[in-house]
């Protein structure tokens, strides 16, 4: 979809936008405190205790269960939905913000973006190559930034059409069930060792971290823990499956739906040369995509729901992201920018759409370069 409202801005007001856009960062970081701590603090109980919480009551419904039948369901139904809910809260409010140095100012070593390894099978260190790196820093820039499509899906009519990709719509089902895995080995770069660019040698190199990382989380989920449960293992096994899925699912769409919607531009290369301040801005605007809501549905989102704040400011904490939309919109109403933001049912489906549509061959819609010049 072209971006007709977008108003072309003069070299003047580019500097200018980008200067209001450095002044909020300036003012909200001068404000960091006490308040910040204690909410990522919070945080952590909460990713603590609800975890805590899911496996006792997955352990109550397995034994208990086995002689009191009336236990079984509830119980595990329950324990899965709280442990379910323990992983996406330390997956998107905790590790993905913490990893992105978010609370370094705090000096906690336990907040440390550089240290910080969260729970799942992607390691925090190619985490921080693949995407504070690469994506944050060519955000929608094809062949630069591997998110687009996670090079298995045709997302823009800008990506090259294959017939492999008419299966896309089944593909997409069994890529949101195991998101997690994606990511794992989004930077072991297994298309270019089955296109015979990389030695399996060295395939197997960049491997070895990951394969180290997804051993201790199956271990952890899939053996030690259900085998607490003795011989009642099973609902303990399909509990910590159903978790870990759901978690997939929902970080899949939240992630899908912040640069993914009908509004969202890619670009090409030659947009990084001489890229100013005011260009970065633009670029990241029009790459990203917000889902408006609850303040429930934000912490649950790791507060990506704001995607447009999250790629201006990504180290600074995400509960503040909310307080700054209300300034970054104003300033781009001032500037005649589009700010993409709609419900999560509205962004979603248009992701999915994109996903059918972009599964047959389709051209880019004419209309005005995406990056001013």
């Amino acid at each position: 979809m072209s971006r007709n409202r977008d108003r072309a801005l003069s070299p003047a007001e580019l500097h200018a936008f980008g200067d209001e856009l450095d002044a909020l960062r300036r003012r909200v970081e001068a404000s960091l405190g006490a308040r910040d701590a204690r909410y990522i603090r919070r945080i952590v109980a909460a990713v603590r205790w609800t975890g805590v919480a899911g496996r006792a009551l997955l352990f109550l419904g397995a034994i208990g269960g086995a002689f009191v039948h009336a236990l079984l369901w509830p119980a595990c139904i329950a324990g899965t939905l709280l442990l379910a809910l323990s992983k996406i809260l330390e997956n998107m409010e905790l590790g993905h913000n913490v990893i992105h140095g978010q609370y370094d100012w705090m000096g906690d070593p336990k907040l440390e973006g550089s240290t910080y390894e969260w729970d799942i099978v992607a390691t925090s260190a190619y985490w921080r190559k693949t995407h504070n790196y690469k994506h944050h820093t060519y955000t929608n820039v094809r062949g630069m930034d591997e998110d687009i499509g996670y090079g298995v899906l045709r997302i823009f009519p800008e990506q090259r059409w294959q017939p492999l990709h008419l299966l896309q719509p089944l593909i997409v089902v069994p890529f949101a069930l195991l998101f997690q895995w994606g990511v794992a080995i989004q930077d072991v770069r297994l298309g270019r060792w089955l296109q015979r660019r990389m030695s399996t040698a060295r395939m197997y190199a960049e491997a070895r971290p990951v394969l180290r990382k997804a051993g201790r989380q199956l271990l952890k989920d899939y053996v030690f823990f259900p085998l607490l449960a003795g011989p009642f293992f099973l609902p303990v096994l399909l509990g910590n499956m159903v978790a870990n899925t759901l978690r997939s699912i929902w970080t899949f769409t939240v992630i899908f739906c912040g640069h993914f919607t009908a509004d969202s531009v890619v670009f090409p290369k030659q947009c990084l040369r001489n890229e100013s301040r005011g260009h970065w801005y633009l670029r990241q605007l029009r790459g990203s995509s917000n889902i408006s809501g609850s303040k429930l549905l934000h912490i649950l989102t790791g507060n990506l729901s704001h995607q447009v704040e999250h790629h201006f400011y990504p180290d600074i904490p995400a509960c503040r992201y909310a307080e700054m939309a209300v300034e970054v919109r104003a300033i781009c109403a001032r500037y005649g920018q589009h700010y993409n933001t709609g419900s999560l049912p509205r962004q979603f489906g248009q992701v999915l759409w994109r996903i059918l549509r972009h599964a047959f061959p389709s051209r880019p819609l004419r209309g005005p370069a995406p990056q001013p010049a």
